[in-house]
């Protein structure tokens, strides 16, 4: 799975990764963060419906489906949908067709099993340093009585390449910037990219153990994502 990411990116540096429009026109809300949880709002990307052109949207990570009476009562977790079912499952195959997302990250955090009571966690990157998206989907919810509405995303996983594998058995789907036009473009419903639903290069990767602080939600801090010397014998 993917349950927690990191972005180091302001919405400067988003905007221009990801050909955005004018600045006056983004969120207020983005601002780096270096310990992203599930529940928080985050900033996504998708395509204009009327112009096709990209634009961030802040949305809610946890998908809700439009049919859930009580986000607090549905009893599973919506944070990551998995690549495998998203074309078998009703939950995840109409947001795959009508609303992809691309979901801008720096890295993302995995925790490696020590032992029993240890698990160390470690940070994945692209090894130049740019700012990655990960593929998601994202729904529209409205409470019955209209007293509250969100947009909400998920995360996609995939199987992971041989260096996430040393870790952790589930990666986020990572798109190349030349895959991002064909992601948000849902006018095909019957030919959702599926193929894009693969590992990414681990060759184009890195990894590195950080601070078992980042285990905590509260701490958020940009020392969290960098090299931690972990104690003997936790490699």
């Amino acid at each position: 799975m993917c349950g927690r990411y990191y972005r180091r990116s302001d919405k400067q540096r988003i905007a221009e990764a990801f050909r955005l429009g004018k600045l006056a026109e983004l969120p207020l809300e983005v601002a780096p963060s270096f310990n992203i949880a599930p529940t928080t709002m985050q900033p996504v990307i998708v395509a204009d419906r009327d112009t096709g052109e990209r634009t961030m949207r802040v949305m809610r990570w946890g998908l809700i489906p439009v049919w859930a009476k009580d986000p607090k009562a549905m009893g599973l977790s919506t944070i990551n949908a998995k690549a495998e079912g998203l074309m078998e499952k009703p939950m995840w195959r109409t947001p795959f067709k009508k609303r992809r997302c691309l979901v801008p990250a720096d890295g993302f955090y995995e925790w490696k099993k020590l032992d029993a009571k240890t698990k160390q966690p470690y940070a994945f990157r692209l090894k130049d340093n740019q700012p990655l998206a990960f593929g998601g989907v994202w729904e529209h919810w409205k409470a019955l009585d209209g007293s509250l509405e969100w947009d909400t995303f998920s995360i996609i996983t995939t199987e992971p390449n041989e260096l996430t594998a040393s870790v952790h058995n589930r990666m986020p789907v990572i798109l190349k910037p030349s895959d991002y036009e064909r992601w948000l473009d849902t006018t095909d419903l019957e030919r959702p990219p599926v193929d894009l639903l693969r590992p990414y290069d681990a060759d184009l990767m890195s990894a590195h153990a950080v601070d078992p602080r980042v285990g905590n939600v509260r701490n958020n801090e940009p020392g969290l994502c960098e090299a931690f010397e972990c104690p003997p014998n936790s490699a």
